[in-house]
């Protein structure tokens, strides 16, 4: 990073301190173990206040014993009706020699606070600080290399803040599944009308359906391979607001038409097939249960210069948390790209167990 953008982003994160949105830590709150185990910490982030209260959100890490070595570092964003939970994805990125980093976003999994409305937004703008707290966080630990990834709306969160804060320090964004247009069917044509809704009365409840099938593809219990806090990351997606498809339907028009023009190279990956319907099928075990991956290469391929595509055969919405022999052959092909894509430090071979 270079000496002006370290000084751009140290005026940018005065100024959210003037405006008292920047991150503070919690009285009396440094790292401490996190309910993940195995070398995982957590740290809560104090983000001030808005129109529900305070806020805050919380950044979870496993450090890597040889990241001096390599000088990098990850930082990972959920998507919508999520939290962090995938310790065997952390662990890949600390087996290569990366510091792996996650945020919780505000009202999100560790972040929620009582009496919030778990996953409410009017603004994607809403979380940029909690990016912003957390590359701080990474910087003063040393990370001089950033990987940012996201998933779903976190591949959008993350997508709109590459491209309207040119400058952060971040040397590559890894895309999975993102976000970049409803898939609603008929119902799309009810969006301009429910974000217009959104700006006058933002707490009109949206329903979004009773189906279980993409939980059902995921949990161990039913016909997955991954176990999580369903309080958190709930079997069916709860309703929205109608500020919250206004904050959304508005992050997806700002990365089209020619608007998008993220600098730093791209991973856009996405499923080999989509599938429909409520109820689980086999074929839920094998596709994008939640979004149309014709979609996300059409505007994925839109978001900078730098784009390199990957289907995933066989993936699920969330590709990592595919089945284990998916996932085996799939993170080779990440470590690969960034390899090739973050050529300023060499990367340790990584040995087989004896």
């Amino acid at each position: 990073m270079s000496v002006l953008n370290k000084i751009k982003l140290s005026v940018r994160l005065f100024v959210f301190c003037a405006l008292g949105s920047v991150y503070s830590l919690a009285a009396g709150e440094g790292w401490t173990a996190d309910v993940l185990g195995e070398g995982y910490e957590m740290r809560h982030v104090e983000q001030g206040e808005d129109y529900s209260g305070r806020v805050m959100s919380t950044v979870v890490r496993k450090l890597a014993p040889d990241s001096i070595a390599t000088g990098r570092g990850v930082l990972y964003v959920h998507g919508f009706n999520d939290y962090f939970f995938n310790g065997e994805m952390g662990d890949e990125f600390v087996s290569r020699g990366y510091d792996f980093y996650a945020v919780d976003l505000r009202k999100y999994g560790r972040s929620i606070l009582p009496g919030q409305r778990k996953f409410e937004a009017r603004s994607i703008d809403e979380y940029y600080p909690d990016i912003d707290s957390a590359l701080v966080i990474m910087e003063n630990a040393g990370v001089k290399e950033i990987v940012l990834m996201g998933h779903s709306t976190g591949g959008l969160i993350t997508a709109c803040f590459m491209n309207s804060h040119p400058d952060a320090p971040v040397d590559a964004l890894v895309l999975n599944s993102p976000f970049l247009d409803w898939n609603l069917g008929w119902k799309e044509r009810l969006v301009p009308l429910i974000s217009w809704w959104g700006l006058i009365a933002p707490d009109t409840r949206i329903p979004q359906g009773e189906s279980t099938a993409y939980a059902e593809s995921l949990l161990k219990d039913y016909h997955g391979d991954w176990t999580y806090n369903t309080d958190w990351k709930m079997m069916r997606s709860p309703d929205v607001t109608a500020g919250w498809v206004r904050a959304i339907n508005q992050a997806q028009h700002s990365l089209r038409d020619g608007k998008a023009d993220i600098r730093v190279p791209i991973l856009l990956m996405y499923s080999s097939a989509s599938v429909t319907g409520d109820k689980w099928t086999e074929e839920h075990n094998r596709a994008d249960g939640v979004l149309d991956v014709n979609d996300i290469k059409k505007y994925g391929r839109e978001l900078g210069p730098d784009v390199t595509c990957m289907k995933v055969t066989g993936g699920l919405h969330d590709l990592m948390l595919s089945n284990r022999r998916l996932l085996a052959a799939l993170y080779p092909r990440i470590f690969e790209w960034l390899d090739s894509h973050l050529p300023h430090v060499s990367i340790p071979e990584v040995k087989d167990a004896a």
